[in-house]
């Protein structure tokens, strides 16, 4: 029974990911999907800086070479890590979601400005009682092993194992495959 429930997920998975690609090519004609047009699927108002912000995160995270457009295969990647990536896939990404300067180690500004926006943003936050600045003293306790001050990404990837609260905090989950299924396969015709 167990195996029969996995290969059906993953074969439900399989049909999202081909719908979305044939609607990719509907929306995008020209075979990339620009900053703009990305904004506008997943309904990202222009009066919430937060999500604004995250949203511009995002998409420049699966930009992977950088010329302000998602061409096909970064899309089907950026789908496949969203849809179906291993955790520590998905904790790669997260790093260099927070990897603002794309030094390959996270500093205390980088971790802060991250929080900042997932605390706006997460309609559960467990850890209400806790400022941002608090969060990011919490993360580099449990985290920065070697105490330079610096989270490199093997201490991300260890310490986002060690506690769950970390973990939550750290890998930038919010749903990510809800979110897809309910604004661009909603939205798109």
């Amino acid at each position: 029974m167990g195996q029969g429930e996995s290969a059906e997920h993953e074969e439900v998975d399989l049909v999202l990911i081909q719908d979305l690609s044939l609607k990719f090519m509907k929306e995008c004609p020209s075979g990339a999907l620009h900053l703009h047009e990305f904004k506008r699927i997943f309904g990202v108002q222009s009066t919430s800086e937060e999500e604004t912000i995250y949203i511009e995160t995002i998409f420049h995270s699966f930009d992977t070479n950088r010329d302000n457009k998602l061409d096909f295969m970064e899309y089907i990647a950026a789908l496949h890590l969203v849809l179906r990536g291993r955790l520590e896939d998905r904790l790669k990404w997260s790093f260099k979601m927070y990897d603002t300067d794309g030094n390959g180690r996270l500093d205390r500004q980088e971790i802060k400005h991250i929080i900042k926006i997932i605390c706006k943003m997460k309609t559960k936050n467990t850890d209400t009682h806790m400022t941002p600045n608090e969060m990011c003293d919490r993360i580099f306790e449990l985290v920065d092993e070697n105490h330079d001050g610096q989270i490199s990404l093997a201490e991300f990837m260890e310490g986002a194992q060690k506690d769950e609260w970390l973990m939550e905090m750290l890998k930038l989950d919010f749903n990510a495959s809800g979110w897809v299924n309910q604004n661009w396969v909603k939205k798109t015709p």
